[in-house]
Order: structure tokens, then sequence, then C-alpha cells
């Protein structure tokens, strides 16, 4: 565009002077003409900005594309143009529609000159390559043949997530006639879901893949819960207990009847459904061993999986010895810990003193909210000094809701919109909570909550400069990566300087290290459950509640908990060299805008970038 600027204006200039000369009273011999050399500059902004154009033109076509067949992305985002879709997500077409996108998207990618775009562009244009490339992968016959016929279990799966999407106090709007009408709607599709997913639960016990006996009790389990909830209670009538002003009374009546009927017809005899044959037919063909080795193409799959959550060529082996090296390091901090305490026991004996006496003990809910409040504050004051940009959407604090705090995590974020209207929420787990200890509350809201998960997801997703699978996208070693590199934060802001908050961080950091050690074990070396957790007891002082939540994730979702103490490995890594290499011209805030301004990288691309901005600096 500059350049036909230049070139349309030079022929302006040039017509001009020629009527000059024509009024002129004498002619005299033309000058040769004067022909400007290109600009080797401004014909490399020319072609970087076609090829953006161009780049950016496919990310929105495959992104919006994307929303069409997956239209809860969308709801999240805080855009409603398919609010009344739940989506399919578990049909042949639809994974036949998933593959077909990938492969189109790749090579409309390749038609792209990438050496033509600028830096920050090359960074999209590798990620976006990079995770294509993975989400094909995850396509193919032989990997989809093992994953599509296993589509819940009792960590990961619509029935977990439903209810609270359903309940009016999750993503899903309410505040409309047409948000109420949208949710009746999406319910007709959650009930074809759960019935899809008998049929591929059958497919599976024909071919062989099965899921473990384990997760299959924990799913009878979770819907048991939810078929008994009371009506008061009960989350899918949830909307219908609080309606906002703008429906009217007679609307109100009517759809207070059909959220009824919704249920009590569809809803729970799906649900219902779903259980009696977990309990009768799948339960007696489910798998005993629970790692994914006692799979039918389970060492494959875990491979896969393992390349696809760390976006790194390890094995399973390597993570299995980084984590004994790392279980090794944070237990001789902790030794220090204790004795500085005072603590005359060994160790384990100090694990079970602060899993067990009663002054690490919250004393009810309502304390336990109360104290991440209190750590919230005091976080919020500390953020200025490490960050230029914080995040438009507020945050807030919540338990999980009774019906599924059982089987979640110790803490989880939810994202809010782009636009700030709907907060992120940090989630913490309440049940149990006498096996609860108070040490860890600080080092999980830095996780969850601020600087951790809330920072880096609602950075992401409220740069509007970034493509939409970068804003709203990621990998599971940098996002988890960044957000345990936020809790290390809390040493430079003061917060472990009691030696029991700092058992507490180092605790958590244990956690993520036993995980290398523990998901490898199970899923590459045939450790049982019993034995994984054990091993979590023997060298943390978590709670046994707490240590078997941990493993049997580990088991209905393999290869996910690796990725965090990976991710925060290299973030550190890469902090430390910037450090070394940048000296006093190293800016703590100028390097986490670096690390948080495009999104999350797969981490070889994040080093790349990394490297850039030092050698940047140094030239400066």
């Amino acid at each position: 565009m500059i350049r036909r600027f230049l070139l349309l204006g030079s022929a302006a200039l040039g017509l001009s002077a020629c009527a000059a000369v024509d009024t002129a009273p004498v002619a005299t011999s033309p000058s040769p003409a004067v022909v400007a050399e290109p600009d080797p500059a401004q014909q490399a902004a020319a072609r970087a900005e076609a090829a953006h154009r161009e780049l950016f033109a496919l990310f929105q076509a495959s992104d919006e594309a994307s929303l069409k067949r997956n239209p809860l992305s969308g709801l999240f985002r805080g855009d409603f143009r398919y609010a009344d879709q739940l989506g399919d997500s578990i049909s042949d077409a639809y994974f036949a529609g998933e593959k077909a996108a990938a492969e189109k998207d790749l090579a409309d990618l390749a038609r792209i000159n990438r050496a033509a775009l600028n830096e920050t562009d090359q960074i999209a244009y590798d990620v976006f390559k990079f995770s294509t490339e993975d989400t094909l992968r995850g396509y193919q016959p032989d990997l989809l043949a093992l994953t599509r016929v296993r589509p819940m279990n009792h960590f990961f799966g619509l029935h977990t997530f439903y209810p609270t999407l359903a309940s009016g106090e999750g993503a899903a709007p309410f505040k409309t006639l047409a948000d109420y009408e949208n949710n009746l709607k999406r319910h007709r599709d959650y009930v074809r879901y759960l019935d899809a997913t008998i049929g591929r639960w059958r497919e599976g016990m024909a071919s062989g893949v099965v899921d473990t006996k384990l997760t299959v009790r924990n799913m009878i389990e979770q819907l048991d819960n939810q078929l008994k909830q009371k009506p008061s209670e009960n989350n899918y009538l949830g909307p219908i207990r609080k309606f906002p002003d703008t429906v009217a009374a007679a609307d109100r009546t009517r759809l207070t009847a059909e959220y009824q009927a919704a249920y009590a017809d569809g809803i729970r005899p799906a649900l219902t459904r779903v259980r009696d044959f977990l309990r009768t037919e799948y339960l007696p063909r489910a798998r005993d061993g629970v790692g994914l080795m006692y799979m039918k193409g389970g060492p494959e799959l875990y491979r896969y999986l393992i390349r696809s959550t760390t976006t790194l060529d390890m094995t399973p082996e390597q993570i299995h010895d980084l984590g004994l090296s790392e279980v090794a390091r944070i237990t001789a901090e902790m030794e220090k810990v204790r004795t500085e305490t005072g603590f005359k026991g060994s160790l384990p004996a100090f694990f079970n003193y602060l899993r067990t006496d009663a002054r690490f003990k919250p004393k009810s809910r309502e304390g336990l909210t109360q104290g991440y409040y209190d750590i919230g504050k005091k976080v919020d004051a500390q953020l200025p000094r490490y960050f230029s940009t914080m995040p438009k959407a507020k945050l807030e604090i919540r338990p999980y809701e009774p019906f599924r705090e059982k089987f979640e995590a110790g803490g989880s974020y939810q994202n809010g919109t782009p636009d700030g209207t709907r907060p992120g929420i940090f989630y913490f787990n309440a049940y149990d909570l006498p096996s609860r200890t108070t040490p860890g509350m600080t080092t999980l809201y830095l996780h969850e909550g601020s600087p951790g998960h809330h920072f880096q997801i609602s950075l992401a997703q409220e740069n509007e400069a970034l493509p939409a699978f970068m804003r709203f996208g990621g990998n599971t070693a940098y996002v988890e990566g960044w957000a345990l590199y936020a809790e290390t934060l809390g040493y430079e802001m003061g917060f472990y300087q009691d030696p029991y908050q700092r058992m507490g961080t180092l605790d958590d950091e244990m956690l993520r290290a036993m995980r290398l050690v523990v998901d490898t074990g199970i899923h590459s070396k045939g450790w049982t459950r019993d034995q994984s957790i054990k091993y979590m007891l023997d060298h943390s002082s978590m709670g046994k509640t707490d240590a078997t939540a941990e493993v049997e994730r580990y088991i209905a979702i393999p290869s996910q908990a690796t990725a965090y103490k990976i991710g925060a490995l290299t973030i550190q890594r890469l902090r430390r060299k910037a450090e070394a290499e940048l000296g006093p011209k190293f800016d703590i805030r100028a390097f986490h805008e670096q690390v948080l301004g495009t999104g999350a990288l797969p981490l070889a691309v994040l080093e790349q970038k990394i490297d850039r901005w030092i050698a940047t600096i140094k030239a400066s």
C-alpha cells in the first residue's frame, strides 16, 4: 500500500510538471526521465503487509468455521450467535469435519510466505501450525479409535460441566427471555449427547478399548448424586428460581413449566439411562488396570498425549526421571523448613503434623472463603510491581458447588469474558473440610487466581491484536507452567517468610514434581492407584482426600498433569537466562509482558521469542 501510494503520487507530480511545461513560452529539449530506485524497505513492508492480511484472513475464516462447529466456544467468549446450540462433538460427522478443517487450514497456511511476515506474525504462524498439526494427529484413525469410544469420565465429561452451565451461575447468560429459550434448546442437545455416549461406549466394548473400573464407578456415583438432588438444589432448575426483571410474569409461568418438563421428561431419564448402562453393562467389561499401558493402543496414545500437553518431544522415561530429580531437590528444601520450625521428628512425621494438627485446619467454609478474600487483597497490592498490564476482568472467589466438589481438584479457574463483563472465577474446594489444610492457601490463590490463570487467560483474550486462536486457545504446558511459575512470585512478594506458608508452597511445588513421577508411573510403569496415593502421602503433607482425588485425576486424564512442572521449569530457566544476560537492563515487568503478551505459546516458540527479546535489549 505504501509503494502504491508513492507511485501514484509520483505520477500525479509528473502530470503537473508536464502541464507547466506545455504552457511555457519557449520549448526546450526534454530532460531524461528520472526513475526512483525501488526502496527495499518499502518493498519488504508491502510484502509483510500482504502476507499479514492473507494470514489473518486464514485465522478469521478458520475461527469462524470452528465456532459454528463448536458453539460452546463462542458462549464462553461472550459470542451468543450460536447460544441456542450445545453442539455435537461426538458423531462421526463431527470428527470428520474437524479433521477436514485441520487439513484445509494447514494447506492454506502452507501457501503463505512465512519469510515475508514480520516477527510477531511469524510467531502466530508457528503457533497455528503447531496446534493444527497436533489437532490433526489426534483425529487420525489410529488415535481417534482410542478416544471417541471413551467420551466421558469422572474428571472430563459433559455431565460434570453442563449442570453448572445450565444453572444460571455459569458462563451462559440468563438476562433475557431469549437466553431462557436458548437454554431449553441446549437441553435437547444435551439429551442427544448423553444417549450418544452409550453408543460410543458400546463401540469401545466391541473393539476392546474400554475405560477403567475406577473411572466408571466414579461416574456412576456422580450421576447418582445428580439424580438425588432435591428440586430446590437441582442445577438444571436453577434459572427458574431466580428470574430477571426482563422476563414477564406470563413467560415466567410458562418457562417454569417447560423447565420442569425438560428435566423430568428429558434430562433426568437420559442421566438415568447413562447411569444404568454404566452400572449394568459397561462396568463388568471395564478394565482393572488403571494405566493406559493396560488399554489396547494405550502406550501409543500416551506418547501422543505427552507430546500434545508438554509441546516437547519427551519420553515417559525422561519425564519420570526428571520428576524423581525434582522430588529429591524439593525434599531437601522441606528439610530446611522442618529444621527452621524446630520440629524434632522426621520429615514424614512433620508431614503428618501439618495434615492433622488443628492449627492448620480451616474452621468453616465461611472462614475458608474469607481467608482467600484476605489473600487476594494482599496479592492485589503487590501486582503493580511485577506487571505493567492488568486484566480488565475482575476475579471472584467461590467454593465449588456441593454437587461436584468431591471429585474436583483443590482449586480451579473459570475464565471471564473478553470485555470484562463476566468476571473470572477462582474456585476452591471445601469438601471434607477436616482434610483441608491452610498452609497452601496462598500458593493456590497465586496459581488459580492472580497472577496465575486469571492474568494469563484474561490478558490473552482481552488482547484484540491477537488472532482468535491465540486469544482463546493454548497448550497445557504454557498455561499451567505460567500458573506454577506465578506461585514462585510469592517469594519475592514476601508471602513465604513464615516457614509454614513456605512449606505450603513447597508442598504445591512437590505436588507438581510428584505428578511427573506418578503420571508416568501409572501409565507407563504399571503403578496402582494405592501405590500412587502412598507415594504422594510419603513425599508431601497433602491429605489423603486430596491425594486420592489427584491420583484419580491422573488416571482419568493421562499426561495433563506432567505439563505443569515442565512448563514452569522452562519459564524459570528463561528468566534466569534473561537476568544473567541483561544484568541491570533486566526489568521483571518487561519480562512478564514478553511471556504473556502473545497468548499461550508452545515452549520452543516461547524460548525463541525470549531469545530475540534478550538480543534486542542487549543491542539497545
